[in-house]
Parts: C-alpha cells; structure tokens; sequence
C-alpha cells in the first residue's frame, strides 16, 4: 500500500475545462501547470485528471485511440511529463484516467481486428463468429467491417470492448481468460500502464474496472483475478503507484487489488451515497421531480442511517486492506450545487472531509459551482451541465480563457451571481474559505486522514444529528433547521465550527445547519 494515501486528497481536473493557457477555447496541461499553486493552496496534494490520451472525443477522451499519446489539444507526451515533474515539486501527486475496457474504433488495434483476415489484432476485440451473429446479453455492433462478425460494445457505439477473455464461454466465438490473445490483452494494458509511470504518473484512477471479463459471476471473480495480476505487477515494478477503481462496491474492488474504490451515485445505491446528495428524481429536462429528501438538505426527512447501513458493511470488510472513497462529485453527475446551498454544501464537505479512507473534490465544487442545462458535447448529454469552464475571475470567460465565448469548448456561467475564485478568496465566510480550513484540519491531524478509526457515537433513524469519533476526536454534524442535542460522555476543547455547536456538561448541543469538531 502506498504510505502517501495515507494522508491523500484528490482534486479531479476535466482538463478541457480547467484552464486554457494557449487562448484557443480549451484547457490544456500548461494550464493545470499554471493552477498548481492554487491546488496546493486549496489543500489538495493529488490530482486525478480525466482522459488525455489521444481520441476522437466521441465520448470526451473516453474512448481512446492511442493509450500512449497524450492528445493534441491539450499538448505533447513532454508537455505531460512537465506536468508530473511540476505537481511533484510542489508535493502533489497525479493519476491519470486508464481506460481498460474498450478503445476508439479508430484505435490501430481495432483497424486491424476488423480486417476480413486474421491477423495478430484478430482477438483483441470480442468478435462473434458470423456476420448476422447475435451476441446475446451484450450490446454488439454490426455491418460496419469487413470482418465477416458482430463486435461487442462496452458502452457506446464508437467502444469496442477489449477482449480479456469469458469466465463462463457458452459459445464458440468466447475465448476463456487463459487463451493467449486475452493473455496477450491483459498484457498490452500493462505496457500502457508502465508506459506512463515510467513518464512520471503516480497511477491511474480505472474506468468502468468491473467491466473486463465477460459472463462474470456475482463476484467478479474473473475480473478480480485479472486485477490482482496486474497489482502484482505494481508492487513488484511501481510500489508507490496507486489506483482506484470505479465499481463502486468495495468489498469486490479492494479484493481484486484497488488501493481504492468510489462510492458512487450508481442506481443500486439509492440508500447509500445517494441518500446523502442526491435521493431525488430529475425528469427528462433535468428538472427536481418529487421530494428530496437527501441528508443534507436543511429541510428534508433524510437521516443518515440509510448512507449507514450500507457504508459500514463496506468499511468493516476492507478497513485493513484499501480504502473507500467519498467524493463531493465528478464529470458524470449533476453538481450538487444544483440543489443544495452553499450552506448545505458547507456541511456536505464537512462530512466528506472528515470520514475514513480518501476523498475527491471535483473541480469547481470548492467554490459552489452550478450545474448548467446545456446540449450536448462529446458524448456528455446530461452530464455536459457538470462539465463548464472553470470560474476564476469575473473578467472574461470568468478567466478560464481569452478565446472568444463562441470558441470556447462550453460556454461558461455568466450570471451575474456566478461564483468565482476571485470573488470568493475575498470573503472569509465563503464556501472556498472553508474547504481551505476544512482540508487544513485534515491535514495537521492525522485522526482525520485515511485510517480506519471511525467510531459511530450517535445515529438514529428518523433523526437528523449525527455524531462520531475519529481517534482522539469528536465530530458532530446537524444538516437541519432545527436544534438538536444527544449526550456524550466525553469533553472536548473546540477545533473547528460551522454555525452555532458546543460540547459540554456531557451533552453535544447542535444549533441548526452546524458541524463542530472537538479535542477528546
């Protein structure tokens, strides 16, 4: 286990959007170069930043075509590795964003496994054994090649899946996972991987890890088993390389070798990380249908032992063995700006900030910004909203670029109550000051970092307060409109408060909408 993650805070950057240093409309690697100090002022000390590779961007980068290269409109592999040096100089580490699963149908491994004749590319992709085959349970493609099959796809069209083999083959044209070329698969994705640590990367967040092997059973066993060769890789090659996967169900992921693994806003967590965010429905516009009653919503029917029942499960199977990872959001997901105030999001960081294992703040959500119905771009649909121009200034293009606006990658917020960095430095009070303060807490006390020493003092259903020890310190958090108290037995001298809370005469008093931390 890397000992860096011990006391790790990811910031994940969408490079298109962060900062444009060359003015042509999109954000580039000699932009993060130019933020790094603000990063680090911020109080994070690792990035995660999401594809870069070569791509036709049909689905912004997430489909690759070349796992060695980084793209042009954001820079060369030089101007990569200047940035690895940079971030390193200021103690900042960086993962990038691997893409195991699929390639771009304009990968050369790909133009070659679609040729009418075998050749060595022949079984890098999952192809069926007839050109009118259908390849029942996946979503395949067909008619496009002069290979005489039907491909899979893993998620959109213009992706091709990898072929690391089937646990289960029921058909002719499913290779096992023990056949060459799948071997052959697994292995051409760990020369990617060195590829880049050798550059500088410290590792790779894994998109879609749960997604290699096919026909899987419940526990993923074939695809764990594929992972844990490739971290055996790492710690025998690339001991301090890191990787964090999003499967979202910890017990899997940090058995098949993670160091990490995100809870996400997936379906089957409604009464997990969404509860706590984002327990709405939006409708085909992105509008708020029905009640929400998330957490931390000041005047919701949340409490927090829905995010409970399920998050402790997780944390007791692997709290010896990897880390969870919460996150205040990221390019897939409605910012939760959308919904909560800068209040609540206050509180939301608070808890993120001070539980177990390593957190990630999304880019932008260190200032409140705000989710925007916009179309598509790239393969984002809904997502595009969460995917805007970073806000710096209230100059042009709230300083992201001196582009003109029609040439930038996606138009920026430009109302007039736009939240920027700038603005909010200014202002002691603001949400930017207080992620600042929150991570400092986190950083000069090692109670709070990644460790496993979560102890539940109080939570109960139906209501709101919720109350726990990290170590040698208390943490209480009260999300709602009203005051709430519980007693705890022990004292403690204050750290850190947002509102109105105290801790005394064995009682912890919480006034509305506040968060405290205490020395035991």
């Amino acid at each position: 286990m890397p000992k860096w993650l011990d006391n790790a805070v990811f910031y994940e950057i969408y490079p298109q959007s962060f900062y444009d240093a060359n003015g042509d409309g999109i954000g580039d690697f000699e932009g993060i170069i130019q933020k790094l100090d603000y990063i680090k002022d911020l109080g994070a000390n690792a990035l995660w930043i999401n594809p870069c590779f070569d791509s036709p961007f049909k689905d912004a980068g997430y489909d690759v075509r070349d796992y060695k290269k980084a793209a042009p409109r954001y820079g060369t592999n030089d101007d990569l590795k200047r940035l690895f040096s940079e971030a390193h100089r200021r103690g900042i580490r960086v993962l990038l964003d691997l893409v195991p699963g699929h390639t771009s149908e304009e990968h050369p491994w790909f133009v070659e496994s679609k040729k009418a004749h075998p050749n060595e590319c022949w079984n890098r992709f999952i192809w069926t054994d007839h050109c009118f085959k259908r390849a029942r349970g996946f979503g395949f493609i067909g008619g496009e090649s002069d290979r005489a099959a039907t491909y899979i796809v893993n998620f959109f069209k213009c992706q091709p899946a990898l072929n690391y083999g089937f646990l289960k083959p029921s058909e002719t044209w499913q290779l096992p996972m023990d056949h060459p070329d799948c071997i052959a698969t697994r292995e051409a994705m760990k020369d990617a991987m060195r590829f880049w640590l050798d550059a500088g990367a410290d590792g790779f967040r894994v998109d879609m890890a749960m997604s290699l092997v096919k026909n899987d059973d419940q526990e993923k066993s074939g695809t764990a088993a594929l992972w844990r060769n490739i971290r055996g890789m790492l710690d025998a090659e690339y001991p301090e390389a890191a990787i964090v996967s999003e499967w979202s169900y910890p017990q899997i992921a940090i058995n098949a070798g993670f160091h990490m693994d995100f809870l996400l806003d997936f379906d089957e967590n409604t009464g997990g990380y969404r509860s706590l965010f984002r327990d709405y429905a939006l409708d085909i516009e992105n509008r708020v249908v029905g009640e929400d009653n998330s957490y931390f919503k000041k005047d919701s029917k949340g409490d927090i032992t829905r995010f409970l029942d399920e998050y402790l499960i997780h944390y007791k199977s692997i709290k010896k063995r990897g880390f969870i990872s919460l996150v205040t959001g990221n390019h897939d997901v409605v910012r939760m700006s959308y919904t909560l105030t800068p209040q609540e999001l206050a509180l939301v960081y608070a808890f993120i900030f001070t539980m177990p294992g390593v957190p990630f703040l999304y880019y932008g959500d260190e200032i409140g910004m705000r989710y925007l119905n916009l179309p598509t771009k790239e393969g984002g649909y809904y997502r595009t909203g969460a995917r805007t121009p970073m806000q710096w200034t209230g100059g042009k293009n709230r300083g992201f670029s001196t582009a003109e606006p029609e040439h930038l990658y996606l138009p920026v917020d430009n109302g007039p109550d736009a939240p920027t960095v700038e603005a909010l430095e200014k202002d002691g009070a603001s949400l930017l000051n207080t992620v600042k303060a929150l991570l400092h807490l986190r950083q000069t006390h090692t109670d709070l970092q990644a460790q496993p020493n979560l102890e539940i003092l109080y939570a109960e259903k139906g209501k709101r307060l919720f109350v726990y020890r990290r170590g040698s310190l208390v943490i209480a958090i009260n999300p709602s409109g009203a005051q709430a108290d519980t007693p705890v037995s022990v004292p403690g001298t204050p750290l850190y408060t947002i509102g109105t809370c105290a801790l005394e005469g064995g009682v912890c008093k919480m006034g509305a909408q506040s968060f405290g931390v205490w020395k035991v």
